[in-house]
């Protein structure tokens, strides 16, 4: 009989993990508890609990020949940097061709995870769900949790002494969705992140005036690299690697910081990390 396997959520993760379960021959129960797939990059209008959430304009920022699944390659009439919907497709595309959406429940929440009491004999959990109100127990051989790293926001309200006395409007980056709120408002956006970048750009085309900022600056990477090839495409060889192995960090570190300061001076935006 084949062993069950318990997969916690639908996102990317989740689906890889259903096909390379059936690959095993091992039998699979996904449990997703929103009516889709995707995870963290399905957009909806509104954050939803317990689910990642995303702007409506976000790029992915690693390219589809590093992105895609080693046997499921992303068309090659995709751009290079997908748009979020295009990665949504993607998956979808995926899903279908190696038949996983059977394996998956919807609208089911995890509620426990528990070892079973002959645990050191079996090595199998109980895996208790909930789905229209009823909640369900059942037995597996093993659990794989999918559920990703971005779920909850981390607002530290209090490192902002004043925050309580601030008459203006403030949001996590997960709340945020499109520029509207924002139209000639002055805005200060704190961390340089990969969302604090994205969204001091896409704020300053309709806010008066956009603050970037940044604890100790830090380095600006481009998506696209020389001679137009995507970026991580040309950092990713197993040349670099070598390299890395062979050189100090500090040469290294020295080497990318003048290849990006030939594109634009760091120190003359602010930019330059104060520890370098």
């Amino acid at each position: 009989m084949a062993k069950r396997v318990a997969i916690i959520g639908g996102g990317s993760s989740g689906l890889c993990a259903i096909k390379a379960c059936l690959q095993e021959a091992l039998e699979p129960v996904c449990f997703e508890r929103s009516g889709d797939i995707g995870g963290l990059w399905r957009f909806e209008e509104h954050p939803e609990e317990g689910r990642a959430s995303i702007y409506r304009s976000v790029i992915i920022n690693t390219s589809k020949e590093m992105t895609c699944f080693s046997d499921f390659p992303i068309p090659e009439d995709f751009p290079n940097y997908m748009h979020n919907s295009k990665v949504m497709e993607y998956f979808r595309m995926y899903a279908q061709h190696f038949d996983l959406l059977h394996h998956i429940r919807f609208r089911t929440s995890v509620c426990r995870v528990s070892k079973r009491p002959d645990f050191a004999a079996t090595g199998q959990w109980e895996v208790v769900t909930e789905s229209d109100g009823k909640q369900e127990a059942a037995v597996f051989d093993a659990v794989l949790v999918c559920t990703g790293h971005h779920t909850e926001a981390h607002l530290p309200l209090s490192a902002f002494p004043g925050i309580n006395k601030f008459k203006g409007h403030y949001i996590h980056s997960r709340d945020y969705k499109d520029t509207r709120d924002f139209t000639d408002k002055r805005v200060v956006v704190i961390g340089i992140g990969n969302s604090g970048a994205d969204l001091a750009v896409e704020i300053s085309q309709t806010a008066k005036q956009v603050f970037l900022s940044t604890r100790r600056g830090a380095w600006i990477f481009n998506r696209v690299g020389d001679q137009g090839y995507p970026i991580d495409t040309i950092i990713t060889t197993r040349t670099n690697a070598f390299l890395k192995k062979l050189l100090s960090q500090s040469m290294v570190s020295n080497f990318v910081e003048k290849q990006l300061n030939a594109r634009f001076d760091h120190s003359h935006y602010g930019l330059k990390p104060k520890h370098r």
